[in-house]
């Protein structure tokens, strides 16, 4: 019988992982079922609005590149902690009261989101190995179910107690987190810290291979982030309740969990990912021409949605890994993708409310997302095919 801390610790390690992901999609896509309430109760456009989930994407582009600068200098169990005190102190500011408050909380919850999203893979491959595959799938489940949760209750909580009760209900995922993460076991000393390498990879910038798989990844971001942002207003607009468009929001994102659990034994049987990543863009593009014409079936679209864009989103890790030849390059590749692919999907929100604001319709920003997911489309088909990035 193995003794009992061989035990413990890696289930402590476990579960401290897995509450740090259900922090890193949460606090950001809550947000979106209550757009109608907060324009109503700070007087909002809707380009105003659309920068509470504008704001967390310029931040994943500015912060991710400073993530491992920062692990570097007080090691990933000390980043990760900071990141979620971030995270913490965002949720505190955005439900103070002031609209200043709400717009820099967010700020500051997009900031501790990049450096989780960037620092976590790192700690799964130093202190798990040889289940980084099943754990990556199984973090990102764990975000998809507490975003999917926080989405379906943000409406009926927000009106039984209010927004700032909403808005506040992630507080207990980021301080529950922080409690777990003290009592997680840290590493002993002189053993290898798994801190990203130093020295980015200019290489990748001028890579067509590269810019093919940062722009599948970042039109897929932009396309996710547009109906993270909207996808409520979209279904109450075509006459949902805003209870059910919550659930809705919510499912969309629980689908796009679920190809965590799936893709990677598919493609490790695939020669290359040509077939799948032209799949998965036509699944995403079908699913917002449904939107548009029917939305009626607005289940089944929110369901398709989810499933084509987190495939998309896992598909794009996977080419950061496969194109690349190094663990150094995968990294810089990883960089610039990450860096590129969210400023280019924080455009998506804010632009697509303007555009809503001008043609009172939601059909021309829909019609335009099934153009650009044709273009993710054509992107991954060039990404998918069996080759490398030059070393």
């Amino acid at each position: 019988m193995p003794p009992r801390d061989t035990v413990t610790r890696p289930l402590l390690l476990i579960a401290g992982l897995f509450a740090i992901a259900a922090n890193l999609r949460a606090p950001i896509t809550g947000v979106a079922p209550l757009l109608d309430t907060l324009q109503a109760v700070f007087g909002l456009s809707p380009a105003q609005a659309g920068l509470l989930t504008t704001l967390p994407l310029l931040a994943f582009g500015i912060v991710s590149p400073l993530a491992a600068t920062l692990a570097r200098r007080v090691g990933l169990e000390g980043a990760l902690s900071g990141a979620l005190l971030l995270i913490t102190a965002g949720l505190l500011a955005r439900i103070a009261g002031p609209v200043a408050g709400v717009y820099a909380g967010t700020l500051l919850i997009g900031a501790g989101i990049a450096v989780g999203n960037v620092l976590l893979p790192s700690l799964v491959k130093r202190s798990f190995p040889s289940r980084v595959p099943t754990l990556t799938g199984l973090c990102a489940l764990s975000m998809g179910i507490a975003a999917a949760l926080l989405s379906a209750s943000a409406v009926p909580l927000g009106t039984a107690f209010g927004w700032q009760a909403a808005l506040g209900l992630p507080l207990v995922l980021s301080l529950g987190a922080l409690g777990l993460w003290q009592q997680a076991p840290r590493p002993a000393a002189g053993a290898p810290s798994g801190t990203p390498a130093a020295g980015p990879d200019a290489r990748v910038w001028r890579s067509a291979l590269a810019w093919q798989v940062t722009l599948f990844m970042g039109i897929n971001s932009l396309l996710y982030y547009v109906l993270i942002a909207w996808l409520p207003s979209i279904l109450t607009e075509a006459g949902l309740s805003p209870t059910l468009a919550g659930s809705l929001h919510g499912m969309m994102q629980l689908a796009s969990a679920i190809p965590g659990l799936v893709l990677g034994p598919i493609v490790t049987r695939m020669k290359d990912q040509r077939l799948i990543a032209a799949a998965l863009g036509a699944l995403i593009g079908l699913s917002l021409l449904g939107f548009c014409l029917h939305p009626a079936w607005a289940s089944l679209w929110a369901f398709g949605f989810g499933l084509g864009s987190g495939g998309s989103l896992i598909l794009a890790l996977i080419f950061m890994g496969l194109r690349a030849t190094s663990p150094q390059q995968a990294a810089a590749l990883s960089g610039m993708a990450q860096c590129v692919g969210y400023l280019l999907a924080a455009c998506g929100p804010t632009l697509v409310g303007k555009l809503h604001e001008v043609t009172g319709s939601w059909t021309p920003a829909l019609s335009i997302g099934v153009g650009l997911a044709v273009l993710m489309g054509v992107f991954g088909v060039l990404a998918g095919r069996a080759r490398h990035i030059a070393g």
